[in-house]
């Protein structure tokens, strides 16, 4: 199963439009999706403050930024797959 975090904080208006499309576009099964609170570690907040929302595979360092809409996302999710 692919793992995936979504960067985001409280408040994040942009992050909860990034979480609709990912509850349309993934299917039980498909991907685990953690919520990254990046308030709390330093490195994230300066990374990630002014991109948020973030999508992100670790395994293979794949970031999907923010506007991003079902069929981009759905593109992500194949070459996430396939890195």
């Amino acid at each position: 199963m692919l793992y995936l975090e979504l960067m985001t904080t409280d408040g994040c208006h942009l992050c909860e439009h990034a979480i609709d499309i990912l509850q349309a576009v993934l299917q039980p099964g498909d991907a685990e999706v953690d919520l990254v609170d990046i308030a709390y570690e330093d490195d994230l907040m300066e990374r990630y403050a002014t991109r948020i929302p973030v999508l992100r595979a670790p395994a293979s360092g794949l970031e999907l930024g923010w506007p991003f809409d079902a069929e981009q996302l759905r593109g992500y999710l194949v070459a996430a797959r396939a890195a």
